[in-house]
């Protein structure tokens, strides 16, 4: 049997840091939502007790270091399941650009194994288990727009964002979450209005979630790599209704209601970054 499991990418309509708790890691605020950017996980069983990793991205890990590989050990060693697993991860998400595409493949099969294998695991129980491979794991299990916090373990879905479409650009460079937030400084960021900007959403108010969307990592990024400032800063001047960075970087998105001005935001960045996305939001 063959399942098929797509994994969306998520942007982040806000970030908001906390603060920097005892065991190192940050309490962090946020809004996500997913988009119709996809990777594609072919999902087959195999004979042998063996877990066996395939992707058309060359310089993606396919061993104990990949998302899918940890998700689908963890599954095995707790449920003592000797049966082995074939994954092929089509990649259309870039890669290490806070879009969260490893984190969704590591929820998309977690999502699969579950239906191959039928272990009637809740929503919950899978985030649970997707924790221990990535913050982001939880979130991207329930694959809605949501309130997320603590350190990505708590997800409260809310009604989709207003539909719109999202203009993607990734510069030819990643950015390190780890080296980001071992470096972050707390003094003097900006902080989103977060519960505003969640009110905004279930209201179904597009102007005014777009006047509250905010990252608080945007200035360490923007510090580092100015070109991510010169995207955003472009992405506005062709017309974008609002453009935040994504997650740690160094994604860009602007979001526009209307098509024809989308296309002419993509157009844009057509010959200045040779990773740009046109897609819309998921409405569910």
């Amino acid at each position: 049997m063959e399942i098929i499991e797509k994994a969306p990418a998520k942007i982040n309509l806000g970030l908001d840091v906390l603060r920097k708790r005892e065991d190192g890691y940050h309490d962090l605020e946020m809004i996500m939502a997913s988009v119709d950017l996809a990777d594609k996980l072919i999902i087959n069983e195999l004979p042998k007790d063996q877990i066996i990793v395939r992707t058309n991205a060359t310089f993606l890990p396919v061993d104990e270091k990949n998302n899918v590989y940890q998700a689908v050990s963890l599954v095995k060693e707790q449920f003592g399941i000797k049966q082995g697993l074939s994954v092929e991860i089509k990649k259309t998400i870039p890669v290490a650009a806070g879009l969260g595409g490893g984190s969704s493949d590591a929820a998309a099969v977690l999502r699969g194994v579950n239906k191959l294998w039928n272990l009637g695991l809740t929503t919950e129980e899978m985030s649970a288990i997707g924790f221990q491979v990535g913050t982001d794991v939880p979130y991207c299990v329930h694959g809605t727009t949501a309130f997320v916090a603590g350190r990505g373990e708590i997800v409260q879905p809310i009604p989709a964002m207003p539909q719109c479409w999202v203009v993607i650009v990734k510069p030819q460079f990643s950015v390190s979450t780890r080296k980001i937030f071992a470096d972050f400084d707390m003094r003097g960021i900006e902080h989103p209005d977060i519960q505003g900007l969640k009110a905004s959403i279930i209201e179904q108010d597009y102007d005014k979630m777009i006047s509250l969307m905010g990252n608080s990592m945007e200035r360490a990024t923007m510090m580092r790599r100015p070109v991510v400032r010169e995207i955003k800063d472009k992405m506005l001047k062709y017309g974008a209704d609002a453009a935040l960075m994504s997650g740690s970087g160094p994604t860009v998105f602007g979001l526009c209601q209307n098509y024809s001005r989308a296309k002419r935001v993509y157009n844009a960045f057509r010959g200045f970054c040779k990773e740009v996305h046109l897609v819309r939001t998921i409405n569910q």
